[in-house]
């Protein structure tokens, strides 16, 4: 009697074709500028660009701050929203974080009895002004059902004139050395880093990022599934106004000043940034990966054309182009991906 015919039931696994993460084009994209200004940089300068290790510091440092209120815009509009007032609730929390930061024989501070504080306190406060503001544009928004365009915007000229206010249209100098080591050396991309590896995290791998995504990609599923949306939204414009209130404070303590005049167009750059490093306008898509590139992309362009003395000027109308090519882009990705 012959033995019944086994059918082969076990396949070679079939290997799914390589893939390059999203954010590889835009990386490209990042190389791609970097040569170009080198090239420009040796044939009008005779000197590089890249290959020089104080500009690249330059770069990063000015791009940290930026960066810090970007990670919590990147959230924001990965939920379909925007947040117009970043750079307003920089300029408020740098005013109040200064004024708690003041050194006590300084004859004009704003808190002559609150002066010597440890910088737990400024830094505190600084946060927290942020925080407060966020969590009034996040109520705002979910619970009248104004436009995040509106509501931010409001809140955007209600900050700065804030920031106006209780300085009296003067800066709040004389910081302690303490406050403003916070602000010193490498201490604010430090700053930077460790946000961004948080927001990663809670992005990639948590309830919280999962509901996140939901949300912008079908606020209405999203409801119907049990997301609590207000109550998400709420905590999703807290926390960035919250990152934007630390970019505040890191502000004041690199200045070693409070102004009402910091963090003028902030936002826009925070927008332009997220955009840039392929977070979709409409919602439901955007890592904070592409955001870090987007933050260099922005900081390597600003820093290549004055590397080749380009008037700040044309600077601003190339970034205003940047920002609208940037949105194209996106329109062309979302069209794209509905075909």
């Amino acid at each position: 009697m012959s033995s019944p015919t086994v059918p082969h039931v076990a396949h070679a696994a079939v290997k799914a074709p390589f893939k390059f993460p999203p954010e590889f084009s835009i990386f490209l994209v990042l190389i791609g500028i970097s040569v170009f200004f080198e090239a420009i940089g040796w044939y009008l300068n005779g000197q590089s660009f890249i290959f020089n290790a104080e500009r690249l510091k330059v770069i990063i440092l000015q791009m940290a701050v930026i960066g810090i209120i970007a990670i919590g815009v990147n959230m924001v509009i990965i939920t379909s929203g925007i947040d117009l007032s970043s750079g307003s609730v920089v300029a408020a929390s740098a005013v109040v974080a200064a004024s708690l930061a003041q050194v006590s024989d300084f004859p004009r501070a704003v808190f002559p009895h609150l002066t010597d504080l440890s910088p737990f306190w400024p830094v505190l406060a600084g946060v927290l002004v942020g925080a407060v503001v966020g969590l009034i544009n996040g109520s705002l928004i979910a619970f009248t059902g104004i436009p995040p365009f509106i509501a931010t915007l409001g809140m955007m000229v209600a900050a700065r004139g804030f920031a106006k206010w209780f300085t009296g249209g003067m800066p709040v100098s004389m910081l302690t050395p303490e406050f403003a080591w916070i602000g010193e050396g490498s201490n604010p991309v430090v700053i930077f880093l460790v946000i961004t590896v948080i927001a990663h995290i809670v992005l990639r791998y948590t309830r919280f990022g999962k509901f996140t995504y939901a949300i912008g990609a079908n606020r209405q599923a999203a409801r119907v599934s049990g997301i609590n949306v207000n109550r998400h939204l709420i905590w999703i414009y807290t926390i960035a106004g919250l990152l934007s209130g630390v970019a505040g404070t890191v502000t004041a303590a690199r200045a070693i000043s409070g102004q009402s005049g910091m963090g003028v167009s902030y936002e826009l750059d925070a927008i332009a940034a997220v955009v840039i490093g392929g977070t979709s306008l409409v919602g439901g898509l955007g890592r904070v990966t592409g955001t870090v590139i987007g933050i260099l992309i922005l900081g390597v362009m600003m820093s290549g054309f004055t590397f080749i003395r380009i008037d700040a000027y044309y600077q601003e109308m190339v970034k205003g182009g940047i920002i609208v090519a940037a949105v194209v882009a996106d329109q062309y990705r979302n069209k794209k991906r509905r075909t």
